[in-house]
């Protein structure tokens, strides 16, 4: 496998050297944000010099934390947030590795032995590859910004926080007729004995369904 620029010609990102990632990312929350994202804004803001740091701008841009030109991205801007941080992260993670959640959408939920299966089952690579170790470790940086109960914040055609229901003038706020609904998103344990679905569902009619 070819390595360009940090960034391995598969769809699965990585940094050779993946304990960047979390030194970047924490020096990026307390930094102010550039205009463009460069190498000199990595090695004189971030203090982060030499030549094992530079595969980090490839990799955020990878993740979606910086556009092509190196801008910083809505993304990267709610990763400063804290009450952002692990929902931009969460994001991030889904983004960057997305061939790896194409094949386990809860792989960042994963054993480190089954991760290495499905970095090896995405790559094609041997086992004990070298790049089978730097993916897993740039995964696992990034993993531990995220937050996957976090709810990401949605914005309005302005870009704005969309906060609040109505036209602003001061009023209820609430459109005559508005309905309200709510859904129920249920992750199911990985088993095939039909009597631990059969428990679940009865507990959902007593408990959540009824009149």
């Amino acid at each position: 496998m070819v390595l360009v620029s940090g960034v391995p010609e598969s769809k699965v990102p990585y940094v050779p050297v993946y304990g960047n990632i979390e030194k970047a990312l924490n020096k990026i929350v307390t930094a102010s944000t550039p205009d463009r994202f460069t190498q000199d804004f990595l090695a004189t803001k971030l203090d982060m010099k030499g030549g094992s740091p530079k595969p980090v701008i490839p990799f955020l841009k990878r993740i979606g934390f910086l556009a092509t030109d190196g801008m910083p991205t809505e993304r990267y801007k709610r990763f400063r947030n804290s009450s952002q941080r692990g929902a931009a992260a969460a994001e991030a993670l889904k983004t960057g590795f997305s061939a790896l959640y194409d094949l386990n959408e809860y792989v960042h939920d994963a054993s480190d032995a089954d991760l290495k299966g499905v970095i090896v089952q995405a790559t094609g690579l041997e086992e004990s590859a070298r790049s089978v170790a730097r993916i897993m470790g740039s995964f696992k940086a990034l993993r531990a910004f995220a937050d996957f109960d976090a709810a990401p914040e949605e914005l309005d055609e302005d870009g704005g926080d969309g906060g609040g229901v109505g036209d602003g003038g001061g009023g209820s706020g609430l459109a005559d007729g508005l309905k309200l609904s709510y859904a129920i998103t249920l992750q199911l344990p990985a088993t095939s004995d039909i009597a631990v679905f059969n428990a679940i569902f009865k507990s959902l009619r007593e408990h959540l369904l009824s009149d």
